[in-house]
């Protein structure tokens, strides 16, 4: 069903408004729609305390509209409206079918520019529906056994079986480092947002059974691909 509001300059008219926000955010539905920007246009002013649904919901429109159109204001005022009120009811009782112009029917026909908007917010919702590639890292391990009898073998394999979407080892040579002792530094591709390179390390290369063969391991480098 329709709804008309008319005189929005007028008490009378606000009454109208302010009524029909009872229990209400929005003048349709639960979301900020062209009917209530249509409203706002024809209210000239923030209606006043005396009005406290009209009120919240003129600040609310208001606040919306700022984040949208963020240019600097400098106030505009529009003449006429408020002062043609006592003319017309001056006037004939033939021109009573002009005043019909001035009501507002919220639920007219959609211009071409608000069926162009609605089409681009359906595909921006679209667009934001589409899911987004992640970034991947090139990570560079170092790997540290205990001594220098640790089976170097099996602290590769130990590494290689770590396992998980978005990780993907790989070359890899050992480095002497002293006293017989040599360390593993392997090179793995890791997806951003599935794995945690300080996870990686502290919950599977470091926790049992591979604490066994791995003493440390430290990030040598870190770029993002």
């Amino acid at each position: 069903m329709a709804i008309t509001f008319s005189d929005l300059h007028t008490e009378e008219g606000l009454k109208s408004v302010e009524e029909h926000l009872a229990g209400k955010t929005y003048i349709s539905g639960d979301q900020l729609s062209v009917d209530d920007v249509k409203v706002y246009a024809a209210v000239s002013v923030k209606p006043s305390d005396a009005f406290p649904n009209a009120s919240r919901w003129f600040d609310c429109v208001a606040s919306s509209l700022a984040k949208s159109f963020p240019g600097k204001a400098v106030g505009v005022s529009i003449g006429g409206s408020a002062a043609s009120a006592p003319a017309q009811a001056e006037a004939p009782a033939s021109a009573a079918a002009d005043d019909d112009d001035d009501d507002m029917d919220l639920f007219g026909d959609e211009t071409e520019e608000e069926k162009k908007a609605a089409e681009e917010r359906e595909a921006a919702k679209k667009d934001t529906k589409k899911p987004k590639e992640s970034g991947k890292s090139s990570v560079l391990m170092e790997v540290k056994p205990w001594d220098d009898e640790t089976d170097m073998k099996k602290l590769e394999e130990c590494v290689r079986a770590v396992e998980m979407p978005g990780l993907l080892w790989g070359a890899s040579k050992l480095v002497p480092v002293g006293y017989g002792i040599k360390k593993l530094t392997i090179m793995l591709t890791i997806v951003d947002d599935l794995v945690s390179p300080d996870n990686l390390i502290e919950d599977y290369l470091t926790c049992e059974p591979n604490n066994e063969y791995i003493q440390s391991v430290d990030i040598v480098a870190f770029n993002k691909i």
